[in-house]
């Protein structure tokens, strides 16, 4: 049966499910979702959605049921993952971790990323909906206001992954020798954070900086 995620290529929501299906031996393809027209996603779950990532599986359609829900992830290890995504001993510190790493976390680093990723949506219509979407959930001048305040934000983003960067440094994962979906939380702030080269990773973060090519190079035994 076929695969297919629907995605924004730069989402730390998206990159997680994507990455984790790489790692799976999983045989999929994307679709970009389009900023200024949303009818797939609304087609494909029946007027119920309007976000990504949606994970289509065959005849089933797959997308978060509430803002705090892994479904696409828990929904990608029922299938695929036998439980290695989700062990039930890393269940409660995932929950925690996760959490953090999506509101926290990312509550920071997006800040430092859709500024510039905002500069290279070239399409008017494309645009004009980024900038609408970004205004009517932070303020009028979001985005110039986070352009300013860049520099204060990189302070934040690298206090907010120092102890993820400490974890990595006991482990090759951040909860042990092979990676659980955490991980790929983590990788996807990462891969949002320096999508297309707009940010790094701060030097000092050595192990997180080591970690990025373990966790992409990394294949679950079949």
């Amino acid at each position: 049966m076929a695969v297919v995620v629907h995605q924004l290529e730069h989402s730390p929501y998206c990159i997680p499910i994507t990455a984790a299906l790489r790692a799976l031996g999983v045989r999929f393809r994307t679709v970009q979702v389009s900023y200024g027209d949303r009818t797939p996603i609304f087609r494909l779950t029946q007027g119920r959605y309007h976000q990504v990532p949606v994970l289509v599986d065959g005849k089933v359609v797959v997308y978060e049921s509430a803002a705090d829900t892994l479904d696409v992830a828990r929904h990608v290890d029922r299938r695929w993952g036998g439980g290695r995504l989700f062990p039930a001993e890393h269940e409660g510190v995932q929950r925690i971790v996760v959490a953090h790493l999506e509101n926290e976390v990312e509550g920071t680093t997006f800040r430092l990323v859709d500024p510039k990723f905002s500069d290279t949506v070239t399409a008017d219509r494309e645009r004009m909906f980024l900038v609408r979407f970004k205004e009517r959930k932070f303020g009028r001048g979001c985005l110039e206001t986070w352009r300013r305040q860049a520099p204060e934000l990189r302070a934040q983003a690298e206090a907010l992954l120092t102890p993820y960067d400490l974890m990595l440094q006991a482990h090759p994962f951040l909860l042990g020798a092979a990676p659980v979906y955490a991980d790929f939380a983590l990788y996807g702030i990462v891969g949002n954070l320096t999508y297309r080269g707009i940010n790094r990773l701060p030097a000092k973060l050595k192990a997180l900086r080591a970690w990025v090519p373990r966790i992409e190079a990394f294949r679950y035994a079949r």
